[in-house]
């Protein structure tokens, strides 16, 4: 409940924040039953609020793979820096579309996966493509962009974008989560 209550709290605040809730148990795993994690070497997650998705990641890596945090918002940033005490993990607090220069501070060149629950709706058309941009170039070839948005995007928006840069983009439906969403697993 304190979660709920967190992520209500700031997205009143912040436009930033896609949901007034963390997603269901069964939201996380349909998104990342989509991860390949024995190959995994590096994934990276934007906008992982207060960690959701990110201890389940980290329950299912393997011990030598890394996870790079993108947290724009100070709150969020200050309670996964308090509560994610893993040495797999680097947090960022900045922008999804500094991912390039996250990887080379990580000393890392290309992810194999790149998670999303930022609400790519809202944002402005310069910002939103330059973060679709730098995520197909901070992947590896045959690596995939899973996005998770709530169902308040009612049309196809985010899969035009994807389909400039992704050759393979698909997206389903996910009614288990409060609000429902949908996913998108764009590979490259």
């Amino acid at each position: 409940m304190i979660d709920t209550i967190t992520y209500l709290k700031t997205f009143l605040r912040d436009k930033n924040v896609a949901s007034i809730t963390p997603t269901s148990s069964v939201g996380v795993k349909r998104v990342c039953r989509k991860i390949d994690f024995d190959s995994s070497s590096l994934i990276i997650e934007y906008g992982p609020g207060t960690g959701v998705f990110t201890n389940y990641l980290l329950n299912n890596m393997k011990p030598d793979a890394k996870l790079i945090l993108i947290e724009l918002n100070k709150n969020f940033s200050s309670i996964l820096k308090k509560t994610i005490r893993d040495p797999r993990v680097v947090i960022v607090n900045d922008s999804a579309a500094n991912v390039l220069e996250a990887l080379r501070n990580c000393r890392e060149s290309q992810a194999d996966y790149i998670l999303s629950g930022i609400p790519f709706f809202w944002l402005r058309n310069g910002l939103r493509d330059k973060i679709l941009c730098n995520t197909y170039n901070a992947l590896k070839i045959g690596g995939k962009f899973l996005v998770y948005q709530t169902c308040f995007q009612t049309d196809q928006h985010l899969k035009v974008h994807l389909d400039r840069l992704f050759p393979s983009v698909s997206c389903k439906f996910e009614l288990m989560n409060v609000p429902p969403m949908r996913i998108y697993e764009a590979t490259k």
